[in-house]
């Protein structure tokens, strides 16, 4: 059972907090599950998710893209380019890996 809350709380390295949807949160299927009862995680209760491996540059865009994902699912018009700084491509394809999303 997901817990009934409207915002979950993200925190980079650095400290920098992003709060973000919780639906929209939950594009990461890290997230989700951590959000859930059936996960047993301390983030369920708090709402609030720590991420001492990605920095707050990346976690803000992975954040963006979260949003991006949510909008354009299932969406019958062409997407918009998602762009992506190349000097940022390597920390997000790896924060998107660990977040699986």
């Amino acid at each position: 059972m997901v817990k009934n809350t409207k915002f979950v709380t993200l925190v980079s390295a650095e400290g920098f907090e992003y709060v973000v949807d919780y639906e929209a949160a939950c594009v990461s299927n890290m997230i989700k599950n951590m959000m859930t009862s059936a996960g047993g995680f301390s983030e369920l209760e708090s709402n609030r998710v720590t991420f001492p491996e990605i920095k707050g540059a990346i976690l803000e865009r992975v954040c963006q893209y979260f949003y991006y994902k949510l909008r354009h699912t299932g969406s019958k018009e062409a997407l918009p380019q998602f762009h992506l700084p190349p000097e940022q491509a390597l920390e997000l394809l790896l924060a998107s890996n660990y977040l699986d999303c």
